[in-house]
């Protein structure tokens, strides 16, 4: 759809989600929200670019969200909420990007308003991400690239690096806000309402993994997270890439977890003790009629 038609049709439908909203109710159940990066207003978009949320757009949707919904913390997923009379949502970051770091949580620190950040310990400390220095353009990264590193490659870092060396593929450096955070600067973030959980230790594809693997990215993640922000760590972990399996869940069980979510989906009724939870992934580009329409749960992703 050509996107002033789209534009043009999101804003026709918008009073239909805010009606549908005003109607809702706890007891529907919890829109959990996941978002990767936020970057200044005034930077370029590089990198996988619908990951890379300018400011602004941000922030208006934090004060959607705090017109229709009660915002609550992800550890408030056990119980029945923050009021009967508005629907719920919790946001989540996956990645621990430095804009999310700094510039995403000093927009809820500022409105109070708690988030919880999943964190790959491994990939922490000024680290690129590889689906942002192999993207090009303004189409991000190629479908084909992302499949092969998904697939033969296994998400992992390293193998994808090298494979693209050897195919003399360009890596492109990234700005500071498109970087990981450092340990330091997570810990200069925290805020009363903030939380952490484990997005594994190295960002692999969990599917692609043998059970050896498997349990230490995801027993490592927890043990250093639970050493390094007790206070902050919930065990919560969300899935690299989205992608898991019969036997990734049972070994998130076998690792202590309490839950854990998916990347794609909308609304849920999340409560411990399962490990398939959808989220609504809040892509870069999306208008604020088309935010409210996925929230409402009108539109897909």
């Amino acid at each position: 759809m050509h996107p002033a038609l789209k534009r043009g049709l999101e804003s026709l439908l918008a009073p239909v989600a805010r009606a549908r909203l005003s109607r809702s109710r706890a007891g529907n159940g919890v829109l959990v929200l996941a978002y990767h990066n936020v970057v200044p207003d005034a930077a370029a978009l590089v990198g996988d670019r619908a990951l890379h949320l300018p400011r602004a757009a941000f922030a208006r949707q934090l004060d959607f969200l705090q017109r229709w919904f009660d915002v609550i913390p992800l550890a408030a997923l056990a119980g029945p909420g923050a009021s009967a009379e508005r629907p719920c949502a919790v946001i989540t970051f996956d990645d621990a990007y430095r804009g999310a770091v700094s510039i995403g949580l000093a927009e809820l620190k500022s409105r109070a308003l708690p988030a919880t950040v999943f964190v790959a310990p491994g990939l922490l400390n000024d680290h690129t991400f590889w689906w942002d220095a192999l993207a090009s353009g303004a189409y991000g990264l190629d479908p084909e690239l992302r499949g092969r590193a998904l697939g033969e490659l296994r998400g992992e870092d390293a193998a994808v690096r090298a494979w693209a060396a050897g195919r003399a593929l360009p890596l492109s450096a990234m700005p500071e806000s498109w970087r990981s955070a450092t340990e330091p600067e997570l810990r200069a973030a925290s805020y009363p309402g903030l939380t952490l959980g484990s997005h594994t230790w190295s960002h692999p594809n969990l599917a692609r993994l043998d059970g050896e693997q498997l349990g230490r990215e995801l027993q490592h993640s927890r043990q250093w997270l639970e050493q390094h922000f007790a206070g902050a760590f919930v065990p919560w972990l969300t899935y690299p890439y989205g992608l898991s399996s019969a036997s990734v869940l049972e070994a998130a069980v076998a690792a202590g977890y309490v839950g854990a979510f998916r990347i794609d989906g909308g609304w849920a009724r999340p409560r411990p003790g399962r490990f398939d939870l959808p989220r609504l992934n809040v892509p870069s580009g999306l208008s604020i009629e088309g935010f409210a329409l996925r929230a409402a749960g009108l539109l897909g992703r």
